[in-house]
């Protein structure tokens, strides 16, 4: 009966984690005023305006934050925590708990989104790829603004740019301490 459950978890992580990318890379994208005509992007706004639309007449965007799609992502966030937590057995789980680990796990996404994007980035900077190709562009868009401040800590060392490294590491930093903490506390609620 525990695989039974432990497949399920794993099923219910998969399905919410898609949906969540969702309106995630669409806040992204936004926020760094992506080029809309990417056929990316036109996807992640076909997918998400659905539901976006009537939510943003009532929330606003802040800054060319999309809170209504982080409110979403936050919101499908809790719900899995808390399907999760059924399927574990857990029926008395408390409901500020699982408001805490839907911050917790937003946090952790946004971080694994990164860790992979910048990575991604660094790879493909020493790859001779297809300018063209809609990810490159977007990709660029999406990293841009998070390397920006490392690269004027760390300029360009015999030509290499080493502000992915030190992204990363305070990505994996921020993991350790802040996504910990917040797990930590909203497992003991």
């Amino acid at each position: 009966m525990m695989y039974l459950a432990n497949a399920l978890a794993l099923l219910i992580q998969f399905a919410f984690g898609c949906v969540v990318a969702l309106f995630v890379f669409r806040l992204l994208a936004e926020a760094v005023r992506a080029d809309f005509y990417n056929p990316i992007c036109q996807f992640l706004y076909r997918a998400t305006n659905p539901v976006l639309t009537p939510l943003r007449r009532v929330i606003p965007t802040w800054r060319r934050i999309n809170l209504a799609a982080l409110l979403i992502a936050w919101v499908l966030e809790v719900i899995k925590n808390f399907l999760l937590r059924l399927v574990a057995g857990d029926f008395w789980a408390s409901n500020t708990g699982t408001l805490v680990l839907g911050v917790a796990d937003l946090v952790n996404f946004f971080m694994i989104a990164y860790l992979i994007m910048i990575f991604a980035w660094a790879l493909l900077s020493y790859v001779n790829v297809d300018a063209r190709n809609p990810l490159v562009p977007l990709l660029g868009k999406i990293v841009g603004p998070v390397l920006k401040p490392f690269r004027k800590v760390l300029p360009l060392i015999g030509g290499f740019d080493l502000s992915p490294v030190l992204a990363i590491l305070v990505i994996l930093l921020i993991q350790t301490v802040v996504v910990a903490w917040l797990m930590n506390v909203g497992h003991s609620i």
